[in-house]
C-alpha cells in the first residue's frame, strides 16, 4: 500500500473512531439523565464522590495507553464536566 492510500484508510478509521465516541458520549448522556432524574425522585445528591473515584480508579485500570494517566484525569475531567453543561443546557 502506497502512503497516499495508507493516509487515506487511516483517516477513514479515524472517523470511525471518532463517530463512535460522539455515540458513546451521547449514550453517557442519557443514562446521566436518568440517573438524575431517579436521583431527584429519591432525593439524592446528584453528585457522589466515592462514585467518581471508583470511576477514575476502574477506567485507570482499563487504560492501557498510550494515554498517558495525567491525559486520562484530563479526559475524565473534561468528560464530567461536558455531562454537565450539557444536561444543564437541557433545563434538568
Amino acid at each position: 500500500m502506497d502512503d497516499t492510500k495508507a493516509l487515506e484508510e487511516l483517516r477513514r478509521r479515524i472517523d470511525v473512531v471518532d463517530a463512535r465516541i460522539v455515540e458513546a458520549v451521547n449514550e453517557r448522556l442519557r443514562l446521566v439523565d436518568e440517573l438524575w432524574r431517579i436521583k431527584a425522585r429519591l432525593g439524592a445528591d446528584r453528585l457522589d464522590p466515592d462514585r467518581e473515584r471508583r470511576l477514575r480508579e476502574a477506567l485507570a485500570a482499563a487504560n492501557t495507553g498510550p494515554l498517558t494517566p495525567a491525559g486520562l484525569d484530563e479526559l475524565i475531567d473534561e468528560l464530567l464536566a461536558l455531562v454537565k453543561r450539557e444536561l444543564a443546557r437541557g433545563g434538568r
